[in-house]
């Protein structure tokens, strides 16, 4: 059985898997986007990139040792889904702003609403979707000793 790599690895992890697949469907997804609509492209390269990285997050990122059954993929695609609404608003609201805005701002703007869209996502999969639902989830709450001797004493 492997053990599960704690909040800080597993943060690293996603960002190199998670954000190795966004820069890559980040350069997709406008390339797409020169044979049918953005919003079209964009849902495409999402959902692929989804699949992919749902399996890299179960494998590598949180360590379960085994791949993602239907429910986390469905829950993957949820928060996906969540993302994907992110980052067409944060374009169609440069469009509206910005009428032919340059390839460079769109890729700013869309890496930015991918960024802070992942922090989302890295939230919902390590305490719910790939959450080890063996052992309910602790907080570690630092305990000060009880003195020996009561703190106030009667005066005769």
């Amino acid at each position: 059985m492997t053990t599960a790599p704690g909040p800080f690895a597993s943060f690293v992890r996603f960002v190199v898997c998670g954000g190795g697949v966004g820069v890559l469907s980040s350069l997709a997804v406008p390339l797409l986007a020169a044979l049918m609509p953005w919003a079209v492209a964009n849902a495409l390269i999402t959902v692929a990139s989804t699949i992919l990285c749902t399996e890299l997050h179960a494998l590598f990122t949180f360590g379960t040792g085994r791949r993602p059954g239907l429910r986390e993929h469905w829950q993957s695609a949820g928060s996906a889904t969540a993302a994907y609404a992110a980052t067409s608003a944060a374009i169609l609201v440069l469009h509206t702003v910005q009428a032919s805005p340059s390839m460079l701002t769109e890729q700013i703007v869309y890496l930015s609403a991918s960024a802070l869209a992942g922090i989302g996502r890295f939230l919902v999969l390590r305490l719910f979707v790939f959450a080890d639902r063996g052992t309910p989830a602790t907080v570690a709450i630092p305990v000060r000793p009880v003195p020996a001797t009561p703190v106030f004493s009667a005066v005769a």
